[in-house]
């Protein structure tokens, strides 16, 4: 390679990478955690030591001219390149301190978590742990954290997986709200049944109805609808509606009950842990992935 041709700092490549996928200079600047007049140097320097001009004004905005945009991919290239060095070097750690990232939903992290934590703290005590709850799928690769659970098996090559368990899903409502139902033989006579969806779309609906246990549901059965699983688990307890939980977090609040077991056997949801396969080597991850398997699997 000629290093003489290389003439521009790289960092400032950074900063003209990160103004384009973040659409502006603030945005760009925040995820950096730089202020906008830094960032703004640093793109004017880049265009200097490049000689060619990356973005023009239009408005209160930022447009990439066409030699902005013709280097877009090649920077583009650079920052994947970055972010494989940093992954690569992460996982050389071979010391129990610093920071794991767990990405969990609400579920998990509320009710199969606590003790995990309870143990880290108490084993590993140089290790921070920084739980990322979403309901949002965490992009291992681009380190948005380090270890996940998920509810489906990965298939990035460059991931490790673990299946921990298979829990059974029911429908749990309370007794209160089941007692109007309680002569019911068959699933069509349960027009009025409220659930508690996910999202306003017909995914819930869909999915009941095609188990195989004669559900007919319309959108007139899923009236409330939130991402929040514990704001779910909240409305259930109030009577109003039935929400869909793993058997082993259903089964531990002492005010549901299964729904119609009769009716037929329950879902099945799968418990997947993960982690870059680079970041298995780093020791404080590889503690807390084993932790998880451990303490997790069924």
């Amino acid at each position: 390679m000629d290093w003489k041709t290389v003439n521009f700092d790289w960092n400032r490549a950074r900063a003209f990478l990160v103004t384009v996928e973040e659409g502006s200079l603030s945005a760009g600047a925040r995820a950096l955690g730089l202020t906008q007049p830094t960032l703004g140097r640093q793109v004017a320097a880049l265009e200097s030591e490049l000689g060619v001009t990356l973005f023009e004004r239009v408005g209160q905005g930022l447009k990439l001219t066409d030699a902005g945009l013709g280097l877009v991919a090649h920077v583009q290239a650079m920052g994947e390149a970055a972010s494989r060095l940093s992954l690569a070097a992460s996982g050389q750690s071979q010391t129990l301190q610093g920071t794991v990232t767990v990405a969990v939903s609400e579920l998990e992290a509320v009710f199969l978590l606590p003790e995990v934590i309870e143990r880290v703290r108490s084993e590993l005590p140089g290790i921070t742990l920084n739980l990322q709850v979403s309901h949002e799928v965490a992009n291992l690769k681009q380190r948005e954290a380090d270890i996940a659970l998920r509810s489906f098996r990965p298939t990035q090559p460059d991931l490790i997986v673990r299946k921990l368990r298979e829990d059974p899903i029911w429908l749990y409502g309370t007794a209160k709200y089941l007692a109007p139902y309680s002569g019911v033989t068959s699933v069509h006579q349960l027009n009025n049944i409220q659930i508690i969806g996910f999202e306003q779309n017909h995914r819930l609906q869909e999915l009941l109805n095609s188990t195989g246990h004669g559900w007919s549901l319309s959108a007139e059965n899923i009236r409330v609808t939130t991402l929040s699983q514990l704001l779910q688990w909240e409305l259930v307890k109030r009577h109003l509606g039935l929400g869909l939980f793993p058997q082993p977090i259903g089964d531990r609040e002492p005010a549901f009950v299964r729904a119609f077991e009769s009716f037929g056997p329950p879902m099945v949801l799968p418990l997947w842990l993960v982690c870059h396969r680079e970041l298995h080597t780093s020791l404080r991850v590889r503690k807390v992935f084993d932790l998880l398997a451990e303490m997790l699997s069924s």
